[in-house]
């Protein structure tokens, strides 16, 4: 090592000793500070949650007030320890000012996605367990994040969505559960009233249906070789497809059971001389 360097090495030094020396209570000080700060700070998380939850706000609502005053407790304990430690606030708050407005225009897509994240916890069109349609896709509301929404489907799958794609889009919001439609064809010789009767029968011992929604069921159209009888039932979304599939079995059994006749396409030719 130089002459040269060994004098820097022993600048840095005699630096830091002069710096502990005179700080060294400020320190300790700041640091007891920023240890309150951050137990404060959980403490009140905690209570504004319990305090939420009391009050039955929306989960994600209850967890962003929470959060937010976790952040500010914390962020008042720094201002306070910054001046102890000899660091001018002012300058130090005028350069996090310029580093995130650079930073802001580098990151406009996530920005923009917090900023969509905010409207949708303030706004609430929809909450934890609804069931969306939005950009094409749908499943059950699991959680609610600044910058995404999380969505869970029959499959367990995890459906991500930045919260950009769904400000500002038609949403679909259908609660717990799901409107399942289906179609099947009876003879025109047989009474429509009475298919209707029975197919309600039938749909009345499944599970996964909704109770508070009644089923509709009636003529939807008349066919080349049937009578189109629809039926529109709610069905919970994470047993979608295990319900249309079991309403389906029951709904052929009952017919079947009871004489109603469901006819194949059928097509009548005639051969002129």
């Amino acid at each position: 090592m130089g002459q040269e360097e060994l004098e820097q090495v022993t600048e840095l030094y005699n630096m830091i000793i002069t710096y502990l020396v005179n700080y060294s209570f400020q320190i300790i000080g700041a640091v007891i500070i920023m240890v309150i700060g951050v137990f404060l700070g959980r403490r009140v998380s905690t209570m504004v949650l319990a305090l939420c939850e009391k009050k039955e706000l929306d989960i994600t609502l209850s967890r962003f007030f929470a959060s937010c005053a976790r952040i500010a407790i914390i962020a008042a304990a720094v201002i306070v320890v910054l001046p102890k430690l000899g660091i001018q606030v002012t300058p130090f708050i005028a350069a996090m000012g310029a580093l995130g407005l650079g930073a802001g225009l580098a990151m406009q897509g996530l920005l923009s996605n917090y900023g969509a994240g905010l409207s949708i916890i303030f706004t609430r069109p929809f909450v934890v367990g609804d069931t969306i349609r939005v950009q094409g896709v749908w499943g059950v509301v699991k959680e609610v994040h600044l910058a995404h929404t999380l969505l869970s489907n029959e499959d367990g799958e995890a459906i991500i969505i930045p919260n950009k794609h769904i400000v500002g889009e038609i949403i679909h919001n259908s609660q717990a559960d799901t409107i399942m439609e289906l179609s099947v064809g009876i003879a025109y010789q047989s009474d429509p009233a009475a298919a209707i009767e029975i197919i309600r029968t039938s749909l009345a011992s499944i599970k996964g249906l909704s109770g508070s929604r009644p089923v509709q069921i009636g003529i939807d159209g008349f066919g080349d070789s049937s009578i189109d009888i629809a039926i529109r039932a709610w069905a919970q979304t994470e047993q979608f497809h295990e319900v249309r599939f079991q309403a389906n079995l029951e709904i052929h059994k009952a017919l079947k059971e009871n004489g109603i006749a469901i006819p194949f396409p059928q097509r009548e030719v005639r051969m002129l001389s």
